[in-house]
């Protein structure tokens, strides 16, 4: 079987919120200094589903990765965890796209591997949060889409698949092929051994740019970004003096009621 995984690049969600900084003027993200990116932790917990299913049924297991200034050494996680194949596709005009232009490419350069029986993507990106790639990606591939899987059994041709809902979840089946978002439920990517970074090295990686996809122009963007900003926190503390803690609590609560609280 040949299951096909999208790993997304982002900034580190740990990295300390004094590093944070936002170019207001031109609407983009400023890297910290000295905090390398990281995959999605979203796209780590479809990759180890992947890795999973792969122990079970066999076959091999491509990583995909779009944007531009990949870090090569981030990105070749995927094959120290366990990846068989890695696909890189990298170029400017991949840079800031939405989650519809980035499917249709996705899509492009799948079709161009061949034959493939699962994709699997994380439910949202860990810097975005829209949720929508995996979605979109079945639409440009015109197969199956399940969201939000915790559990992948696959059977006779079908993927069995227990998806979170808001009381619990519910088992929905799908013929393969077909794109699946995989839950943060179903667990994180297995811990990188030196054995696998090893054999990483001898994996192969495949490099592409939009020329060599045939994309020209790239697919358009449909979302359009407004403002980007870091939103302002204002706190103020009033403090109520009386003569007794009786009067206080009276001003208090005519405070609180003159404002809609109480």
């Amino acid at each position: 079987m040949h299951f096909i995984v999208c790993i997304k690049q982002v900034l580190d969600p740990e990295m300390p919120v004094s590093s944070f900084r936002i170019d207001e003027e031109h609407m983009r993200v400023i890297p910290a200094q000295g905090i390398p990116p990281v995959i999605s932790t979203f796209d780590e917990n479809a990759l180890e589903a992947a890795l999973q299913l792969k122990e079970i049924h066999g076959g091999k297991v491509t990583a995909i990765s779009l944007g531009y200034k990949l870090s090569r050494p981030i990105i070749k996680k995927s094959l120290s965890a366990g990846a068989d194949d890695l696909l890189i596709l990298d170029d400017p005009a991949f840079e800031n796209m939405d989650s519809f232009a980035t499917a249709r490419v996705l899509a492009r350069a799948i079709t161009r591997l061949g034959d493939y029986d699962l994709i699997l993507t994380g439910r949202q990106a860990a810097d975005w949060d829209a949720g929508i790639t995996g979605q979109a990606l079945s639409e440009e591939l015109d197969v199956p889409c399940i969201t939000v899987a915790r559990q992948i059994q696959l059977e006779d041709g079908l993927a069995i698949v227990e998806r979170m809902v808001e009381d619990g979840y519910e088992i929905v089946e799908s013929m393969l092929p077909c794109v699946i978002t995989v839950s943060n439920d179903f667990g994180k990517l297995r811990p990188i051994t030196i054995p696998g970074i090893t054999q990483a090295k001898k994996k192969p990686v495949k490099e592409l740019n939009a020329t060599e996809l045939g994309l020209n122009p790239v697919p358009a963007s449909r979302c359009k970004l407004e403002r980007l900003y870091v939103p302002s926190r204002m706190r103020t503390c009033k403090i109520i003096e009386e003569e007794t803690p009786e009067k206080a609590g009276e001003a208090l609560a005519e405070r609180l009621h003159d404002q809609g609280i109480i």
